[in-house]
């Protein structure tokens, strides 16, 4: 092989371990993100249980009030 062959495929073998590098720790940091994602999911379907619980336990119903003092 001539030099200038063998550097070039050097160079290439160089850029695809930075390019498989990079992949790698791109699908490492989509793997935490999507899991911090459903983790948010979960906080969110949790606090919403509580709102409407929250919500059913401060309804009243407005029949049960005493009507206002002009009647």
């Amino acid at each position: 092989m001539s030099a200038s062959l063998e550097q070039r495929l050097t160079e290439l073998e160089v850029r695809l371990t930075f390019l498989d590098d990079t992949v790698n720790a791109l699908v490492a940091a989509e793997t935490a993100q999507a899991q911090r994602v459903l983790v948010l999911e979960q906080l969110l379907r949790g606090l919403r249980e509580e709102l409407v619980a929250l919500r059913t336990s401060q309804a009243h119903d407005p029949h049960s009030e005493p009507p206002p003092p002009h009647y």
